[in-house]
């Protein structure tokens, strides 16, 4: 019997040993694809910081102003004028969730028809 307990905590020590090893792998692992997703994300920042940059340079005013002229045969584009814009009563909104609307438009002389 006395074998038996010294046999059951070497053998214990063994599989905690074990165990702390497997997860020592598991944690470099994952250290290491930390590391690589994050190498990622800054290469993908500086990517999108250049991207951004081009798409500045690519919309500045005057070379916008310089394309649209180029292609005012073939586009037709025209500036804009107040009189293209529509007035806040004549847009025809959603109703609000919840009102109650009715199905008959109203009369506009008074009188039901």
């Amino acid at each position: 019997m006395k074998n038996f307990l010294y046999i059951l905590p070497g053998i214990a020590v063994m599989g905690l040993a074990f165990w702390a090893y497997s997860e020592n792998y598991e944690t470099q692992q994952a250290i290491r694809t930390v590391e690589r997703l994050q190498a990622t994300i800054g290469a993908q920042r500086e990517t999108q910081s250049v991207l951004r940059a081009e798409w500045a340079y690519l919309n500045r005013p005057a070379r916008l102003r310089e394309l649209a002229d180029m292609n005012f045969d073939r586009l037709g584009l025209l500036p804009l004028a107040p009189e293209q814009f529509a007035a806040v009563e004549q847009i025809d909104f959603p109703p609000e969730p919840g009102s109650v609307t009715s199905a008959v438009p109203a009369a506009t002389d008074g009188l039901i028809p």
